[in-house]
């Protein structure tokens, strides 16, 4: 068949589908691939398995995290089955993707540990009734030596060095484990277990990915389609997402810090995470775009919304609500920050305004702090400390809300007597 007859077949249900589906992706493999799998899942009356593996590291979830995570929930907004499979012998080998260098391994009592507290973040985004949870240790950790002889022969070295990252570290002379070769591999036979339809990832996934598709056709299954998704830039609109650079957003956060943190972004990157965030319909997100690119009141009210839309799937309409009022009476009405946490500090006489703000993290350094000062950035109790007055009194300072910025503040209480 030809690259379009897939298309062609698309009912009006399943275009719908598929648009949203594909919105926000990075790369589906084949092109006609999704298209191909929504088509025979019609004709067959039944949901597509569309797969994602985890790993169950125990950390904190954070928005690019749930990038991937929000794809698979629109699969199963339109009645699929997300089948997650815990690597709980992959887990064992460690995926050497987008590594540098051998990546250290797990024992299965810590795959397992590191899983429990990470499935109550995992269900705040996907709906539980339409998911599955599977562990390869269940087949992989039972397969005869013959059994593995079998899958090795549907690969070649050759091909495994075409991969980014080993062919880097081949090239550099930096060792690479016969068992990081074999990770691929493996991760491509869960497809085969679960006979999976979809396979989701990241970009760094896409190798590993393509390897189930060749083992699926060697044992005369469909080969599945292949989806990922692209990475979220941080609230710096820069950098990737992370936690090493405090650039993060946490699904568990609070509904105002939240919601704060998404107005922090820059504007070019609020398209972005209308995209990868939110359930926005993408002709949603297209209205989006062009009110940002308006710039002003416009751009500031589909910031809004978006910042609405995430804070919404993590805590509900009425949070959301309640954010945003908060945000604008703190920002935009210049009321004090009431929850402010208090900071103790020596009040005794005068004190120096940048050592309080860069002890009190509102500040990176005392040089920081005045230029902060100086731009009429920093107040107390709502009202702006004039330029290059950098001693304050005390007992003036007891008590009051200290905020630098638009988002960082403090309650300055006196420090016990020592």
């Amino acid at each position: 068949m030809s690259d379009t007859s897939f298309f062609d077949q698309l009912s009006p249900e399943l275009r719908d589908a598929h648009e949203v589906l594909a919105a926000g992706t990075a790369q589906i493999l084949p092109a006609d691939g999704l298209a191909e799998r929504l088509v025979t899942a019609a004709k067959q009356h039944r949901p597509l398995r569309v797969k994602l593996g985890i790993d169950p590291s125990g950390a904190e979830l954070t928005l690019g995290h749930a990038v991937v995570l929000r794809k698979l929930r629109q699969f199963q907004d339109f009645g699929h089955t997300a089948v997650l499979v815990v690597g709980g012998f992959t887990g064992q080998v460690g995926d050497p993707s987008g590594k540098s260098s051998t990546r250290a391994a797990q024992s299965a009592e810590q795959v397992v540990a590191n899983a429990q507290g990470y499935f109550d973040q995992l269900m705040r985004i996907l709906d539980a009734d339409r998911t599955e949870v599977v562990n390869n240790a269940d087949w992989l950790s039972s397969m005869t030596v013959a059994e593995m002889l079998g899958y090795t022969r549907q690969m070649t070295i050759a091909q495994l060095l075409e991969r980014d990252d080993f062919s880097k570290r081949f090239a550099a002379n930096i060792p690479i484990t016969l068992s990081e070769f074999f990770y691929p591999m493996l991760q491509g036979i869960d497809s085969v277990e679960i006979r999976a339809d979809v396979e989701l990832g990241g970009t760094d996934q896409t190798f590993n990915n393509l390897v189930g598709r060749v083992l699926q056709r060697s044992r005369g299954q469909d080969p599945q389609a292949v989806v990922t998704v692209p990475l979220l830039v941080g609230t710096d609109g820069v950098e990737k997402m992370g936690k090493s650079l405090n650039n993060y957003i946490a699904i568990d956060e609070p509904a105002a810090e939240q919601f704060g943190k998404v107005m922090s972004i820059p504007d070019s990157a609020v398209t972005t995470y209308a995209t990868l965030c939110t359930q926005l319909h993408p002709r949603d997100v297209q209205a989006i775009s062009t009110e940002i690119a308006a710039g002003g009141k416009r751009a500031n009210e589909a910031k809004r919304a978006v910042a609405r839309a995430i804070v919404a799937l993590y805590h509900g309409d009425s949070a959301a609500e309640f954010a945003e009022q908060k945000f604008n009476a703190i920002f935009r009405d210049g009321a004090v920050q009431a929850d402010a946490p208090d900071f103790a500090w020596n009040l005794a006489g005068i004190v120096h305004l940048p050592a309080l703000l860069t002890a009190a993290q509102l500040a990176d350094s005392a040089s920081a702090a005045r230029r902060l000062i100086d731009a009429g950035a920093v107040r107390v109790d709502g009202a702006a400390v004039p330029a290059r007055q950098y001693d304050q009194s005390g007992q003036d300072l007891r008590d009051r809300v200290l905020a630098a910025g638009k988002r960082k503040a403090v309650r300055v209480v006196s420090a016990p007597a020592e």
